[in-house]
């Protein structure tokens, strides 16, 4: 019943033709009758056909599909970006600023999580003007962070930026956190090693002054003013010559040594050439060694410096404990062969200056640093040598127990 109701239109088009060829005398009013009843059987008989009227309006198709494969560039970025509509709400974030604002979502306007107000008043200036804007973005919370924002419209082919009402603005963020990370570190290595190298110039212009001056025809106190100035001098130059030493080393960081070394005959020619110093301090350096050779990777020239360093420190602030001990051994550590350990039995220092010991120029005491002709970058030199040879380094210390400093190398 339901199908000749569906074909009811049909059916009662088909009997009008019918009566008007009856009236007319076309077609016996029996025949008619029978062909009506026919069609009317196999109209019920046919599965209703189903007509489906759909609305298209132009462009649409097209503008979606645009939108997915601008969300798709966006995805292959690796810097943070947003996708935002004509009224700054948030289309589609890819997965790096996804990460960078976890409690953003889809669907509302951005400002509900960035509120910044440079931020804000970018987004709100390329959507009124349609041009991009850039700035830097600084946050304090919950880091201190720097970035590159660059808001950017996004338009179409052949569509007018305000009359397209699909129109995008697309938000990007580089960071620039490393690079104010190492541009600060870069001036205050500057004003270090200038303050560094002032103090003794300074020092040497005063007595050179002096000698011309009132002490011209004083013999004592001209030796005594050139034993100074002597002193002064040479800390200058040692000063210069760890400066080269550290931007050497900075310059082949990234490149592993390929050299083989005897750690342990190393250790002794290290021990041999500062026995004057460790004699002049009252201290006795003591050596553990393996029986073999303890090889291992490396550059020669820089892990003597290493352990000349670590030992030289030891002999010099540590010198109250009489005693520093060197001992070479198996590292037990997956990934590293040797350990060697320099410990001392002097003052230590307290836990929260530990970390900051392989700052360049970091002194506890700087007068009693610069007595001992200590320039606060050895430690520094220390690090980049062991980091550049894939290895380890670890400072222990507390107050009145002394310090050990352990390398571990593969």
């Amino acid at each position: 019943m339901s199908r000749l109701l569906s074909r009811a239109t049909l059916l009662l088009a088909l009997a009008g033709v019918l009566l008007a060829l009856v009236l007319s005398a076309s077609l016996n009013p029996i025949n008619a009758l029978l062909v009506l009843l026919i069609m009317a059987v196999v109209a019920a008989l046919l599965p209703a056909a189903e007509i489906r009227i759909e609305t298209v309006v132009p462009g649409a198709t097209e503008a979606a599909d645009d939108e997915q494969w601008i969300a798709a560039f966006a995805d292959a970025l690796t810097d943070p970006c947003l996708l935002l509509d004509r009224r700054a709400i948030v289309t589609h974030a890819n997965g790096a600023a996804a990460r960078k604002f976890p409690n953003l979502s889809t669907g509302n306007p951005v400002t509900f999580y960035l509120r910044n107000p440079d931020l804000v008043q970018a987004i709100d200036g390329a959507g009124r003007s349609g041009a991009t804007r850039t700035f830097e973005l600084h946050e304090t919370l919950p880091s201190e962070t720097w970035d590159k924002v660059v808001v950017t419209p996004l338009r179409r082919p052949d569509v007018e930026w305000f009359q397209d009402e699909d129109r995008l603005v697309i938000v990007t963020f580089q960071s620039l956190t490393e690079l104010k990370r190492v541009d600060a570190m870069r001036s205050d290595f500057v004003a270090n090693a200038s303050h560094e190298l002032r103090t003794p110039l300074a020092s040497l212009l005063g007595f050179i002054d002096t000698l011309l001056g009132p002490a011209a025809k004083d013999t004592a106190a001209r030796e005594k003013f050139l034993v100074i100035m002597r002193g002064q001098a040479e800390r200058m130059s040692k000063l210069i010559d760890d400066l080269l030493s550290l931007s050497r080393i900075e310059m082949h960081q990234h490149v592993r040594p390929t050299g083989s070394i005897d750690l342990a005959a190393l250790l002794r020619e290290v021990r041999d050439g500062l026995q004057m110093q460790a004699r002049a301090a009252n201290v006795e350096i003591v050596m553990t060694l393996p029986d073999g050779p303890a090889t291992t990777t490396g550059d020669r020239s820089q892990l003597y410096e290493v352990f000349e360093n670590l030992i030289d420190n030891a002999v010099k602030y540590g010198s109250s404990g009489k005693t520093v001990e060197v001992q070479l051994g198996a590292a037990g550590r997956v990934g590293f062969q040797h350990q060697v350990s320099v410990t001392d039995h002097g003052p230590g220092v307290e836990p929260e200056h530990v970390p900051r010991l392989t700052e360049r120029f970091y002194r506890i005491d700087a007068d009693t640093s610069r007595k001992k002709k200590g320039t606060g970058l050895g430690l520094a030199i220390v690090k980049h040598i062991v980091h550049r040879h894939r290895g380890v380094l670890t400072i222990k210390s507390k107050p009145g127990e002394g310090m050990r400093v352990d390398v571990l190398l593969p």
